[in-house]
């Protein structure tokens, strides 16, 4: 039989590192052998964690005013999708967005989701480490909530999601999105995927079920479309990291697609000016025949006769008892 003996100077029963033993052999084994083999070192891995809350990151989901419901809603989802995060009542639009980090420290949180809603539809989104930062700004677009989608997915409330990111994606995010293992709210089952896919210069949010028969994922909801605007140093603000060239704003969006429908009113009315002038030149073709004097001979001229004496005047004989017609016909037959 062989037994375990701690080496000298090791760590002790409390400790959580990995620990070092000396396989030492038994009293009863003969002695040749111990005089044969050498002494060997096992390393023990260090114990599991007994399920203590370490990470305390919380994260605070709220918005300003002006937001429609459509953004409400969302806000709503990942509030149920994620245990780990506070809601706090909408924001004035006059405050500055440095107010957002002490409101963060007053609800205890160290990350944030902040929607800004402008011009009543438009809507930004901030994903910030509050309060020495980095912090980003996005543009939400093609928002559609959980109710909305009707998906056949489904997933535990509170249970700790997979994220899926790209390669470049930012740890911030990760910690953000991710729920803190072993916290009071959540639950010890992982059934459902955040993915974050990179594809037309813009990040799509999915968040998918995990069907453990065949390992299929099934869309739950909700999905969303983030188009990365400026990545900043500080929280709400500071030196300018990153800013993304291929951004166009919702304004100047706005702005062509005015211009364009303006383009096509004045197309249409160059080419109604131009049939109307192509009609009247057809109207002056047809009135004047270039053909009518084809055939036409011209008449032989006539020498020019010049009368110089008076024509000499006519006789009429005058008959004052000329009959009628019909006596006439009567002296005829007679």
């Amino acid at each position: 039989m062989s037994t375990f003996k701690r080496k000298r100077g090791g760590p002790g029963p409390g400790d959580k590192k990995s620990k070092k033993v000396k396989f030492v052999a038994d009293v009863s084994e003969p002695p040749a052998e111990t005089n044969q083999e050498k002494t060997n070192e096992v390393t023990i891995p260090p114990p599991v964690s007994m399920g203590k809350w370490t990470n305390k990151e919380r994260v605070l989901i709220f918005s300003s005013r002006g937001i429609n419901f459509r953004t409400r809603h969302l806000m709503q989802d990942l509030r149920n999708l994620m245990p780990h995060s506070k809601a706090d009542t909408k924001m004035d639009r006059k405050d500055k967005l440095f107010v957002v980090n002490e409101v963060c420290e007053i609800k205890n949180c160290n990350k944030c989701l902040f929607f800004e809603a402008k011009k009543k539809q438009d809507l930004y989104l901030w994903v910030s480490n509050s309060p020495h930062g980095p912090s980003a700004k996005f543009l939400v677009q093609n928002i559609h909530t959980l109710a909305e989608l009707k998906m056949t997915g489904n997933c535990l409330k509170g249970s700790r999601p997979l994220l899926s990111f790209d390669p470049v994606s930012t740890k911030s995010q990760k910690c953000t999105f991710s729920t803190p293992r072993y916290h009071p709210k959540s639950q010890p089952f992982v059934d459902h995927v955040f993915t974050f896919t990179i594809a037309d210069n813009r990040i799509w949010f999915r968040n998918y079920q995990i069907i453990e028969e065949d390992a299929s994922l099934v869309e739950i909801g909700p999905r969303f479309v983030l188009n990365l605007i400026k990545i900043f140093q500080g929280s709400f603000g500071g030196p300018t990291l990153y800013e993304n060239p291929d951004f166009q704003s919702p304004n100047m969006h706005r702005r062509q697609i005015r211009l364009a429908a303006a383009a096509k009113v004045r197309e249409k009315q160059m080419v109604k000016e131009l049939q109307k002038m192509k009609k009247a030149e057809a109207n002056v073709a047809v009135d004047k025949d270039v053909t009518a004097d084809v055939f036409l001979t011209p008449a032989e001229e006539k020498p020019v006769h010049i009368q110089t004496e008076a024509p000499e005047p006519k006789v009429v004989k005058k008959n004052k008892h000329k009959a009628f017609k019909r006596q006439r016909m009567q002296m005829a037959r007679r």
